[in-house]
């Protein structure tokens, strides 16, 4: 569903549709999304719209990037002890 809200927003039925859900099974999913705080919907009349949150993920992609660099370095270290010659 994000990748699909990544070419702009979508309706809830929309983005069901590939995944052949009932619209109480994507508006759950929805609601996930919202709670999370990755998605925004919002109602114009019967139909609910809805769009990514811009830098929702930033905080993620900090933290995985700080833990790539600390498990790089540990294990280059590591290499780098194993391979002393004894």
């Amino acid at each position: 569903m994000l990748e699909d809200l990544r070419q702009g927003p979508r309706t809830v039925s929309e983005l069901g549709h590939p995944f052949g859900m009932t619209l109480a099974a994507v508006g759950k999913h929805v609601a996930v999304l919202e709670t999370a705080g990755l998605i925004r919907s919002a109602k114009r009349g019967r139909v609910r719209s809805c769009g990514l949150v811009a830098g929702a993920l930033s905080d993620a992609e900090a933290w995985i990037a700080e833990q790539n660099r600390f498990w790089s370095e540990r294990l280059d270290a590591l290499t780098a002890h194993l391979e002393e010659p004894s």
